[in-house]
């Protein structure tokens, strides 16, 4: 490269860093295709910013091995959270019973609270503190600043709409 509008052509660059770029990723990531993946990227990623380099060979070479550089460290990174993932998963099987219990939990709370959410306001704070909170009919009455038979006639309304609105299976969970 003797000039710099040699150096904006993106063949003669392609040509003069790919091999050399392949060769610097593979150092941090091990992996041939991904090297050569990261190496591409560099260049595409060269010719969306294009007009933000300097057109000169050495701001061009910084940007495509910095480029590179950051994509190994990130491609390093995003390998040691999927690693840290599979560790955690391992040894669980989704036919696992606590692993069946679990989803089964997620999908019947999910279910609940849907439908908490469409009560009246009033039903739905005394149907948390009561069966979600496991606070008692006096400590909601003191809390809330009303009578206890107002948080009882809350409660029996609010079980009454949660009766039509949930399954009958999903409604007996809620008591559990």
């Amino acid at each position: 490269m003797s000039t710099p509008s040699e150096a904006l052509e993106p063949a003669i660059l392609f040509k003069t860093y790919y091999t050399r770029l392949c060769y610097f990723a593979f150092q941090f990531t091990g992996d041939k295709d991904k090297a050569r993946d990261i190496a591409q990227e560099a260049f595409v990623s060269y010719l969306g910013q294009q007009g933000r380099v300097t057109a000169h060979p050495v701001a061009i070479k910084n940007f495509l091995y910095s480029t590179v550089r950051n994509a190994c460290l990130n491609a390093i990174r995003h390998e040691k959270v999927v690693e840290k993932f599979a560790a955690a998963q391992e040894g669980m099987s989704e036919n696992d019973p606590s692993v069946i219990l679990t989803m089964i939990r997620s999908e019947v709370i999910g279910e609940i609270n849907r439908a908490l959410e469409t009560l009246p306001e009033a039903c739905q704070v005394i149907i948390r503190m009561g069966y979600i909170s496991g606070l008692k009919n006096q400590e909601i009455a003191d809390q809330l600043n009303i009578s206890i038979n107002t948080v009882k006639t809350q409660k029996k309304r609010g079980l009454h709409l949660l009766r039509q609105r949930l399954n009958p299976e999903i409604y007996a969970v809620l008591f559990l």
